[in-house]
């Protein structure tokens, strides 16, 4: 039996039927390189079933102290049912992108049932209409509690649930996992009030380690090294409200050498500005369209992981955070990510000298009946609908994947695209994630305020075009060399030639093309 740390506890707390706490995935996956060429889904399970024990988080559920006064525990279930957590659905024809997109906002909005292990897989097939994916192929749509997992764990789970090649061969040791006994009800909350009385003492603790990072900020904030302006005056945005039940999915999918070849624009900038920067133009655009374009840059928070290497495979969360100014007020490229580059450089600055991981410290020592009741009443109360100022705008979190293809039941990754939960004050999320050769920005928003997602997602493509123009990076297919001159035949044989195949960033180009034009 574990106990939640402080944050992870948060996302218990904020837990609505109007906001479930849950991220997740669309993964698609190529069936063509299984032994037989393809992926039956008690196959799927069956994977699932010998790989488990690689993961902390498949098997364990909540169980909350009464009344609150303590944060909750995981414990081993005992009444654990694989087939439960994995589900199989079809898309009808033609099965293309739009219709994935939609088929994963639905499963996304539903709740996790937090008396069981909070996690789903959805096997979804039919993508037979995807530009740059092989016919034939499928998706899981994947939901785990935000307790469970942030950004970086959530890449350990997916190494638990991958191979490095289609044909490794399952573990030979038999499962040791032993489920556990529900705990005493009276005995967690006696413990949680002893707690209680004693969390002051680990307050004044935290606290006085966290003098040296108040003292750091302080004297750079007087220097003028870096200050709080972008985060004081984050604008009041349509999607500052209370949000509904309701979730809209999309994205664009790019090639990693473009958006890493786009730096060149501001020295010393990294994928990270490319990507911030990528998104402020398409909130530029998009909100011009719509006559409702704050006056100054909207901010985003962008998750820090504070994760050591001893604490990989561990669950929960281990994660800071920075403001990130998006310099969607600055309609040109170049001065946008001049901009995106020095207020994050500052912003980096402050959250260093303040401590990333001293900031993730304090968050386990909040009380946990007040933070249970403070996120309760926030929702019930609307309070996002009368905050004259929000504290951001929206979330940009950075996770990167696998540099290298990963399998699961043989079945080769194609591609990854993220998903964000929402919360009131928050109706719009980003993910930005690396796989091999493409990077992606997909983004979760609420369907009563974004009723036209695809037109963000074009709004988001247009805002890379203009980026690549300025940097004069051709986005053109490479044109096959020309054959050359037949050699002079020798008796009766002759020299061959073989035509160059097309190459996979003109194919990921064309994906991403063909979907702007869908919007």
């Amino acid at each position: 039996m574990e106990q939640l740390q402080g944050m992870d506890a948060s996302f218990v707390a904020m837990e609505t039927p109007s906001s479930p706490m849950h991220i997740g995935s669309i993964l698609i996956y190529d069936p063509s390189t299984a032994p037989g060429g393809f992926v039956r889904f008690k196959d799927i399970l069956r994977f699932y079933e010998e790989r488990m024990r690689f993961s902390k988080t498949m098997r364990q559920k909540l169980v909350k102290v009464p009344f609150n006064v303590d944060y909750p525990y995981w414990v081993e279930d005992a009444d654990f049912d694989l087939e439960y957590h994995v589900r199989h659905v079809a898309l009808p024809k033609p099965g293309d992108m739009r219709q994935l997109n939609i088929q994963a906002a639905r499963l996304f909005a539903r709740p996790l049932d937090l008396s069981r292990p909070p996690w789903e897989m959805t096997v979804v097939e039919g993508l037979d209409n995807i530009p740059g994916i092989p016919e034939g192929s499928y998706a899981i749509v994947s939901k785990v509690h935000h307790s469970a997992i942030d950004g970086m764990s959530g890449i350990d789970l997916m190494q638990a649930l991958h191979t490095p090649k289609p044909d490794v061969t399952p573990p030979n040791e038999p499962d040791d996992w032993k489920p556990e006994k529900y705990p005493n009800r009276v005995g967690m909350f006696a413990k949680g009030y002893a707690r209680a009385w004693l969390n002051p003492i680990r307050q004044l603790g935290v606290s006085a380690q966290a003098v040296p990072g108040l003292y750091r900020t302080a004297r750079g904030m007087i220097r003028g090294e870096f200050g709080l302006k972008a985060a004081i005056e984050a604008p009041k945005t349509r999607f500052n409200t209370k949000i509904s039940p309701h979730r809209v999915v999309d994205g664009q999918v790019f090639e990693l050498a473009h958006i890493k070849a786009l730096r060149s624009l501001v020295e010393g900038a990294k994928v990270n500005d490319v990507m911030l920067t990528i998104i402020g133009g398409g909130l530029n655009k998009y909100l011009t369209h719509h006559n409702d374009l704050p006056k100054t840059t909207m901010t985003a928070m962008a998750p820090i992981s504070v994760r050591t290497e001893g604490e990989k495979n561990t669950m929960g969360n281990q994660v800071s955070a920075m403001i990130a100014p998006l310099g969607t007020h600055i309609a040109d490229p170049r001065e946008r990510m001049e901009y995106v580059f020095d207020q994050t450089s500052r912003s980096k600055e402050m959250t260093s000298a303040l401590g990333a991981r001293q900031m993730t410290e304090a968050s386990k020592v909040s009380p946990a009946l007040f933070m249970a009741l403070g996120a309760q009443l926030y929702s019930r109360l609307g309070v996002a609908n009368y905050m004259a100022r929000p504290v951001i705008n929206t979330v940009v979190t950075n996770v990167p994947g696998p540099p290298v293809p990963i399998y699961q039941a043989g079945a080769k990754l194609v591609s990854m695209q993220g998903l964000l939960c929402l919360l009131d004050g928050m109706a719009l999320g980003h993910v930005v994630q690396s796989y091999v050769n493409e990077a992606t920005i997909t983004f979760t928003a609420d369907r009563e305020i974004m009723k036209d997602p695809e037109f963000y997602a074009q709004c988001i493509w247009e805002s890379f075009e203009e980026m690549m123009e300025l940097a004069g990076i051709d986005m053109a297919p490479p044109k096959p060399k020309p054959a050359p001159k037949k050699a002079a035949a020798s008796g009766s044989s002759r020299a061959k030639t073989k035509r160059k195949p097309r190459s996979s960033t003109a194919k990921k180009s064309t994906r991403s093309k063909a979907k702007a034009k869908a919007g």
